[in-house]
This record gives structure tokens, sequence and C-alpha cells, in this order.
């Protein structure tokens, strides 16, 4: 296991022209991805920054850190693998298809850190090759977060690994519960805010130019909005969230959260203002 220590992170516009970069690698099947660990040592929980990332996301002050807050400070070092050598496809067309947190302990502004990232499993899709990319985030000797980040490079043909198979299953029977409404510009207002400065999020013009008839939101953003509306008001413990993706929520829209709640959490859906497409399909406990 090769282990690359990151002391300071590069910007967002310099890991996104890696990313762009990483354009000329061909959609090849591989048998496994290389065994790497990105690390960050020392990362600081910013109060500022947590509390811009919860304005934009729909998180009160009470809600202290988010459970998903971490990611923007552990997805810069997937951008790293996603525009190095270690990576074997092209970074753009790589899909986020589901996204896995499970929070181990409270989480506080001004907790010191260690953030990793290490490469994972492979697995067959119709559509290309599936790949695992493991978050963990440690304080002192005790892991706190972790984050399970589910990839498709589209195109890859003759995928390696066993069948994929999502974590969740039919949602079941879901009420109308919510609406939001997610702005023309919420995409630059979360790339600022987290760093993902991807073009298919920024603008029409240049979500066109990569083949999307408008700019779409973050799904990550969805999948924090929607918590922002589930989760108790108040600093939790532990918490465990799974996401799947499944259709792009163009900008702007108004979206409508269906969900059916139990004891500490819920099955949920955030759909279009109809109610009759998902966009991200869920389940929380905490």
């Amino acid at each position: 296991m090769k282990t690359i220590v990151v002391n300071k992170l590069p910007g967002a516009i310099s890991l996104s022209l890696g990313a762009l970069r990483s354009s000329s690698k061909k959609n090849v099947a591989v048998d496994a991805l290389p065994a790497v660990t990105y690390v960050r040592p020392k990362v600081k929980v910013d109060a500022r920054h947590v509390a811009a990332y919860s304005r934009v996301c729909g998180f009160t002050p009470a809600h202290g850190v988010p459970l998903t807050y971490l990611f923007t400070q552990a997805f810069p070092l997937a951008m790293m693998l996603f525009g190095s050598k270690a990576c074997p496809w092209p970074a753009m067309g790589i899909v986020h298809l589901s996204n896995h947190i499970r929070q181990h302990a409270r989480i506080s502004a001004g907790d010191e850190l260690r953030i990793e990232l290490t490469t994972g499993a492979l697995f067959a899709h119709d559509k290309g090759q599936v790949f695992m990319l493991h978050f963990r985030a440690f304080r002192g000797e005790q892991l706190v977060w972790e984050n399970d980040m589910t990839a498709l490079r589209m195109g890859v043909r003759n995928p390696r690994g066993p069948k994929y198979e999502s974590q969740l299953g039919d949602a079941g029977v879901l009420s109308h519960q919510a609406d939001f409404f997610a702005a023309g510009g919420i995409g630059r207002r979360y790339g600022r805010v987290s760093g993902d400065i991807n073009p298919i999020h920024l603008t029409a013009i240049t979500a066109k130019l990569l083949g999307f008839r408008k700019a779409i939101a973050h799904g990550m953003w969805t999948k924090a909005r929607a918590l922002a509306t589930l989760m108790p008001r108040e600093a939790i413990e532990r918490a465990e969230a799974v996401v799947d993706f499944k259709t792009p929520l163009f900008l702007p829209a108004r979206a409508s959260m269906w969900t059916t709640r139990a004891d500490h959490g819920a099955l949920f859906e955030v759909r279009n203002a109809k109610g009759d497409k998902p966009h991200l399909r869920g389940r929380v406990q905490y």
C-alpha cells in the first residue's frame, strides 16, 4: 500500500485542471485499482467554514457540525487521485453513484482530525466500471467518521468484479413532507464552500459543453439539504446516512421531500416538484 501525505491541499482550480488533464486516458478495464492511501494529517474543523457550509445546505447552528460536512475536507483527496497516474480512467465522466456516511462520535468545531482516502474494490455495472473509495477521519486514535463513495466510470467495457447492487431496496410507501427550492446559483455557492467546481454544476453554458442541458445540483448538496430537513435540531453523537443518486436535479428547480419516519431515522426520497421522479433515495438513522 502506497501512502501519500498531503500537508497542503492544491487549490480547487488546480485540482480541476488535473482532472481535465486526465482526459487523455482511455476507458480501459483493469483488474484492480492501485492500492494507495492519501492522508491529510492535520485538518482543523473551522467554525466559520462549518457555518458557511451550513448556510448553503440548510442546516442551523443548532445542528453543530453536520453529518455531511467532512466530505468537503475529504473529497479533495479523491480529486488528487483522479488527476494522478493511480487512477486508470479520465476523471470527466466519473459519476457519483452512492454515498454512505457513518459518524461514530460527535465532531465539534476546533477538532483536529486526520483524514484518509483509500482505494477499494471494483464492481461490474451495465454502464461501466463501479469502484469504491473509502474515507476515514480520526481524532487521535479514535475513528470518528467514515464515508464510502461508490463511483461509476461510464463506458468501460467488460468491467471487473461482482455485479454491483445497491444497499437500498424499494423505499416503500412514502408521504410528501416538504418542498425546497434549488436556486440557479446553488452549484456555484456549494462549489465555493466545498471546493468542488466541476463545470457541470456552475452554469448552463459550462454544463452544455459537457453534454448537460442545464447545470445540475451537486449530489452531496442534495443529500445535505435532505438531511438538514430530517436530522434532529441538535448536535448528534452517532448517525448513518446512505443515499443512491438517481437522476440529475437541473437548476433552478423546486424539489419535493418524501419520507416515512421511524424512531431515530427515516427512509426518504428527493423527487421533482410533481413527485413522480426521484433524484435521490436514502436512509438515515441517528
